[in-house]
C-alpha cells in the first residue's frame, strides 16, 4: 500500500504531536508510563489515523491501552490545539499496541542464552 507525500507529511506532523502531548499528560493521565508514538498511518481522506503505541514503565499494557482509548477524545482535542492551523480536520484517533519492541526483545534475549 503506497501512501502519497501528503499523507506521508501529515503521519509525521501528528507522529511528533502526539509524542509531545503523551510527554505532558503521561504523569496526568497515564500514572507516569513512557509511551512512545511508533508509527501514525493516515487514511487517503486524511480523516482517520491508527496511531501505533510501545509502552514502558508499566506493568499492564492492555490496561494502559484501555485508559488511553477512554481518553483519546481529549488526546485529539489536544492535537487539534496544536495542528489546527495545519490541518482542515484532524483525524479521529484509534490507538493500537505496537508490540514489535517487545518482540525484538525477546528474540534478543532469547539469543543471549
Amino acid at each position: 500500500m503506497s501512501s502519497s507525500i501528503r499523507q506521508q507529511k501529515v503521519s509525521s506532523l501528528l507522529q511528533k504531536e502526539l509524542a509531545i502531548i503523551f510527554q505532558k499528560e503521561s504523569r496526568n493521565l497515564f500514572n507516569g508510563a513512557l509511551i512512545t508514538v511508533t508509527i501514525v498511518r493516515i487514511s487517503p481522506d486524511l480523516g482517520f489515523a491508527k496511531v501505533y503505541l510501545s509502552f514502558f514503565l508499566t506493568k499492564d499494557k492492555e490496561e494502559l491501552l484501555k485508559n488511553i482509548r477512554a481518553h483519546s477524545s481529549k488526546i485529539r482535542y489536544e492535537l487539534g490545539h496544536v495542528v489546527g492551523k495545519q490541518l482542515r480536520v484532524v483525524p479521529g484517533l484509534q490507538f493500537y499496541h505496537d508490540d514489535s519492541l517487545d518482540y525484538a526483545q525477546n528474540i534478543d534475549d532469547l539469543l543471549k542464552k
